[in-house]
Order: structure tokens, then C-alpha cells, then sequence
């Protein structure tokens, strides 16, 4: 199973139609949620949302990320928690 890239972060850059988060547009994260969805193209989309994203959002975004693959939780919604 492949984790979605929603980091909790998501509001639409109005411009590109990119979510400033995860940096997927709303048809991606539509297929995201679709039974049907191969874990191929998934793989694929975290790749192209990564060459959206550069800066300190690529920086947030992969930490993020890869605090929710090995806790289950983004590291925006850790923080929440906490306060």
C-alpha cells in the first residue's frame, strides 16, 4: 500500500491549481482515492508532485511525508496534537 502524500496542509495555490501541501492538483487527489488507482501511477505522482514542490515547500513536504509513512501521521497533525 502506498501512503498518500496529504501532509494536512491543504489549501489550493490559486494560480497553478496545486495543492501547497502536497503539491497535487484536485483530479490527483481524486485518483488518490479511486479503488482502481495502480500503486504504479502512485509511485509516478509522488515523483512529479516532488518537481513541483521546490525550497524550503519540497523540504516540509518530504520530512512531512516521511514522518506519516513511519508514524502514520503528518508532522503538521503531530503538532496539533501536541498543543
Amino acid at each position: 500500500m502506498i501512503i498518500s502524500p496529504c501532509i494536512s496542509i491543504c489549501k489550493t495555490d490559486p494560480q497553478t491549481g496545486y495543492c501547497y501541501g502536497c503539491g497535487r492538483n484536485n483530479e490527483e487527489k481524486k485518483l488518490w482515492k479511486a479503488a482502481n488507482t495502480l500503486d504504479e501511477w502512485k509511485k509516478e505522482n509522488i515523483i512529479n508532485i516532488q518537481k513541483r514542490l521546490n525550497g524550503w515547500q519540497l523540504d516540509s513536504f518530504k520530512d512531512s511525508y516521511k514522518h506519516k509513512i513511519e508514524n502514520g501521521i503528518s508532522l503538521f497533525k503531530k503538532n496539533l496534537l501536541s498543543e
